[in-house]
């Protein structure tokens, strides 16, 4: 690439993150970097793949790919598409604008059930029981709710067609990831370089031929690569090979919240045969020390935190230059991205749960690090954490109102590590002050500043649900994870937002260090009592995971276990294996734990013994069965829990 002083920059998602939103780091970029006088644009690879595969093309693709398999290998899926392919081709493509929110009136075709064909993913609707009416759903959307309804039935219809393309096209897809095995946490760079070497699949070339439609288009001359999670690493290298191959004048950088976790060590020359350059952490500084660097303004040896190759040997430079400050990144801007092609999603019927896939909300953060920055699974050494930040009320709502303008939404999806409560409060107090109407909601610790009245100020600003780590719920062992608060006080706090009509979903833990059997009888019981006292409404139970940038991973004697790192050749280094112990058959309790959890999502079975839902015998809760609604006793106004006794139905 020629130095000049203000290169066109293309920035890009890369497949895959999630359907219904961008993910927002391109966002932040393109409006940092307009905001200082760059021509930037950007692009979502992940949900224009989507479209490609799904269009009457990639369908007609699909089945040519799908008949060529030996009848043998066929899946069910893959069996009731060739057998329904003329429907599957007639009516995908009105589908899709219904998910987009651009054809509501197809709804009443889409809930009778006889428009859209149903593969296997429909006999999810069998584990609903009829109650009496005829309708299985009856008890999740009554005699309304004919939108959410049609919704539900065309995103199984639209989960029929992502196992046609894993099936036919390439195994290792799925909407949500591509390829996530092949990056995490795998210390070698060969089976990336392995795959990458393959020929490519039918999900590659589509994806191929879409990046160079858009190369074409806006003609770069540095592409940046936003990469969060592992499931868009592959994506990301086929991505930047293409590139290389057909316009090698083109610089290509990597970074995100995967590089920032995982290539902290990075050795591996290779890399470098993909992207030009690999920054760390906030992208901002080192983009613009990058970008004088290639205008000739700025020595290799002044880059900030950047891996570049020379002569052969992978290079970390970071001349010491401070970040910019949060206050000063400006405004995210969505500009470029297609907000109207985005489908909205209803896989799960719970309130809470849905909002994750639903509706197009604008992602922006309060602050930029966690306020609390203790917890020992947290990987609060690295700069995304320890990092705190915030600004002002008055700028945080200029944000809001200049993204409302650009986007036309009013909904807003805070992805902070932990909104400060503080902070939130002044924010719902300019609102109120500007005459403000939006929907918000973000996560959250359940700490004792959200008190009922506070909560009832947020409800009142637009909050309409939060989401926090309970964890192990267990006094003992979250205070082992530093977390700053305990059971009952995780009550009381989730009660006042249930109570000011604010959701609730609490993030759940197992497998943490020392955890025995008991303890995890003991965290499902508190659990179950807190869905039965309308505490929460919705959560999410994930296994430990050991990370080498955690106080854990740091300091693993501390928590009696021994780490186990896998062997290190120079590529990703994130979680570590560990041996606890106590030998807990965590695997067990965990498939316990997550079909109890789904049931109580739904409201079912939440009187029941907890110690029904695991596959071996397990001790008797020691928790007793009215101490959640003990420590509510004080707080209890005389109204009915917002989630009311199980109805009798069976479970899930």
């Amino acid at each position: 690439m020629q130095p000049t002083k203000r290169p066109r920059i293309l920035s890009l998602i890369p497949p895959m993150t999630q359907l219904n939103v961008p993910y927002p780091a391109t966002a932040y970029l393109t409006g940092f970097l307009r905001d200082r006088g760059y021509p930037a644009r950007q692009a979502d690879l992940a949900i224009q793949l989507v479209l490609d595969l799904l269009s009457p093309t990639g369908l007609e693709t699909l089945r040519e790919a799908a008949e060529a398999l030996p009848r043998k290998r066929r899946s069910a899926s893959l069996k009731s598409f060739l057998n329904e392919f003329p429907r599957y081709l007639q009516v995908t493509g009105p589908t899709l604008p219904f998910l987009q929110g651009r054809d509501p009136s197809l709804a009443q075709r889409i809930v009778s059930r006889s428009f859209l064909p149903e593969g296997p993913r429909f006999s999810a609707l069998d584990h609903y029981l009829d109650d009496g009416s005829g309708d299985p759903l009856a008890w999740a959307f009554g005699a309304l709710g004919l939108h959410d309804r049609a919704r539900h039935f065309a995103t199984l219809f639209l989960n029929d067609l992502a196992d046609v393309i894993r099936d036919a096209g390439d195994p290792r897809f799925e909407f949500i990831r591509y390829g996530e095995s092949l990056a995490q946490s795998q210390g070698s760079f060969a089976p990336l370089a392995a795959a990458l070497a393959a020929a490519p699949s039918l999900v590659d070339a589509c994806l191929e031929r879409r990046l160079l439609s858009v190369l074409a288009e806006d003609m770069p001359q540095l592409v940046l690569f936003s990469v969060p999670f592992p499931g868009s690493v592959y994506a990301a290298f086929r991505m930047a090979r293409s590139i290389k191959e057909k316009h090698p004048d083109i610089v290509t950088v990597l970074g995100g919240g995967w590089v920032n976790t995982e290539l902290r060590e990075l050795a591996e020359p290779q890399v470098f045969d993909f992207f030009d350059y690999v920054t760390l952490d906030d992208g901002e500084k080192p983009l613009l020390a990058l970008l004088e660097h290639l205008a000739g303004s700025r020595p290799q040896e002044r880059l900030v935190r950047t891996y570049v190759r020379t002569t052969g040997r992978v290079r970390y430079i970071h001349c010491g230059e401070p970040d910019i400050p949060f206050a000063d990144t400006g405004t995210p801007t969505w500009d470029g991205l297609p907000l109207d092609r985005y489908l909205s999603l209803l896989d799960l019927l719970n309130p809470m749960h849905r909002l994750w896939s639903d509706g197009g909300w604008n992602k922006l953060t309060v602050a930029h690090g966690c306020y609390w920055k203790k917890c020992s699974f947290c990987d609060i050494s690295l700069d995304y954490i320890s990092r705190f930040e915030a600004i002002n009320a008055s700028q945080l709502v200029d944000r809001m109102e200049r993204i409302s303008a650009e986007t036309g939404r009013s909904g807003f999806h805070f992805v902070d590590e932990a909104a400060p409560p503080k902070a939130l409060r002044a924010m719902a107090a300019e609102l109120k002050a500007r005459q403000r109407v939006v929907s918000w909601w973000g996560n959250v610790r359940f700490e004792k500043a959200f008190t009922p009245e506070v909560c009832q100020e947020l409800a009142a600003s637009g909050c309409i649900a939060v989401s926090g780590g309970l964890e192990v719920a267990s006094d003992r062992l979250l205070a082992l994870m530093k977390k700053g608060v305990s059971v009952d006080q995780v009550a009381r706090v989730t009660r006042a937002f249930s109570d000011a009509g604010i959701l609730v979903h609490a993030y759940l833990m197992y497998g943490f260090p020392s955890q025995t059997v008991q303890d995890t009888v003991d965290a499902l019981e508190y659990v179950r009592q807190l869905f039965a006292a309308g505490c929460i409404q919705s959560g999410f139970f994930h296994r430990f995971t050991c990370t080498v940038h955690s106080p854990v991973g740091k300091n693993p004697a501390e928590y009696g276990v021994t780490l186990h790192p896998a062997p290190f050749a120079g590529f990703a280094k994130n979680d570590v294996a560990f041996s606890d112990p106590g030998g807990v058959d965590h695997d067990s309790l965990g498939r316990a734990l997550n079909k109890a959890l789904y049931n109580y999502m739904h409201g079912v079975c939440l009187d029941d013994d907890v110690r029904g839902w695991f596959e071996q015998r397990v001790p008797r809760p020691r928790v007793k069965r009215d101490f959640i609604a003990r420590a509510l006793a004080h707080q209890l106004s005389g109204r009915s829990p917002g989630a009311g006794p199980a109805d009798g139905r069976q479970p899930l």
